[in-house]
């Protein structure tokens, strides 16, 4: 491969902010929540190349396929690989990361399989390097009106991302596309060159909190301390059911927490042990190619001390991400900490958002969302 920027390339990163930044110039985009990818191509050779530099190339060989067919001859695109869920409840089409993360395996026959039955799309958001000229160093308007004009032509499952440089629309864009499975915007600052691995960009999140059970933990690594706190909520039909786990903890508070956890270790019975099956409760332990062979052994509480975590987004039903923990609550009685209580929003057609569709804009069939 003879491009003007070859693999492996860490892809510029943004850094959280609470607010959505507002400056004039700057511009905003979905945040996609999928995998982070650059496809490179020279000709018929196609690399694509995973944030940390490695290669998923062998995982999707119908991406490979559609850059061959529809991205410009030599290029290197910045983007993100995502699969979307259409049998979903209510039937409304909307990412789902579960699914993209399944097609990470090591059976060649299953990749195979995994490419005709959830394919993936992606969705370009950059530009690196178009023919023999590097545009890195070009500002960021320059670069997107370059991606615009050479990826004119792409169709789905190839879509380069919609933007505005409006921040009300943006503010809805944060409000409505949760409801199609993306996790917040991106905002590009004016004049923004390409710096691969600088977080020159910025990121807006959902953020929420909730009330949990905290029913059992795992060892830390380093010794006798609390490594992770593991979270469950029940359902109507009263099933404690495991949704993630709390570990974003200094050394000092893994001790102390210890101490806390002590009084409810004496666990005689615990709806985790064996789990209701026929009722599809999810009990913590399980091995996935994520974890490998990292221990997933768990120590039991009686489940009757809850905690107030923050969150940023729900996978179905478990957290998307590891949960912060904010506080004990004494005050709640644990039976109360249900699914119920979680926000969740409206539903909406990912193919909006990939279009672009004018009811995605601030005043133009808002209410329609």
């Amino acid at each position: 491969m003879d491009l003007p920027i070859n693999p492996p390339v860490e892809p510029m990163l943004a850094k959280s902010v609470p607010q959505l930044p507002t400056a004039p110039g700057m511009t905003y985009e979905p945040k996609w929540d999928g995998f982070r990818c650059i496809i490179f191509r020279d000709g018929d050779e196609v690399e694509l190349a995973s944030r940390g530099g490695k290669t998923m190339t062998r995982y999707f060989p119908e991406v490979v396929e559609q850059a061959r067919h529809q991205l410009p001859p030599r290029c290197a695109v910045d983007g993100e690989l995502i699969v979307i869920r259409r049998d979903g409840p209510g039937g409304q089409p909307r990412l789902d990361f579960e699914l993209l993360a399944q097609r990470i395996h090591p059976a060649a026959s299953r990749i195979k399989l995994l490419a005709e039955t959830t394919p993936a799309d992606f969705v370009a958001f950059d530009l690196l390097a178009l023919d023999d000229e590097l545009l890195t160093d070009r500002p960021y308007p320059e670069r997107r009106a370059t991606l615009e004009k050479a990826l004119a032509k792409v169709r789905p499952p190839v879509h380069v991302t919609q933007v505005t440089t409006d921040p009300d629309t943006a503010r809805r864009w944060f409000d409505v596309f949760e409801g199609a499975g993306l996790d917040g915007l991106i905002v590009k600052p004016a004049d923004l060159p390409y710096e691969p691995g600088k977080r020159l960009m910025f990121k807006v999140k959902h953020a929420r909190t909730a009330d949990v059970v905290v029913a059992g933990f795992r060892w830390h690594k380093s010794g006798p301390v609390v490594g992770s706190l593991l979270l469950g909520l029940y359902d109507a039909a009263g099933v404690l059911h495991h949704i993630g786990v709390s570990s974003s903890f200094t050394a000092a508070r893994r001790k102390e927490l210890l101490d806390e956890l002590e009084p409810y270790r004496d666990v005689t019975e615990h709806p985790w042990v064996h789990g209701d099956h026929e009722r599809g409760q999810r009990i913590p332990g399980g091995v996935s190619r994520w974890t490998g062979t990292r221990n997933l052994e768990w120590e039991p509480l009686r489940p009757e001390l809850v905690a107030e975590v923050g969150y940023d987004a729900m996978e179905g039903d478990r957290l998307r991400h590891t949960a912060q923990f904010v506080r004990w609550r004494p005050d709640r009685d644990p039976g109360s900490c249900r699914y119920d209580q979680l926000e969740r929003p409206i539903r909406y057609d990912v193919d909006q958002v990939l279009r672009g569709d004018p009811a995605a804009t601030v005043g133009d069939g808002a209410d329609r969302a």
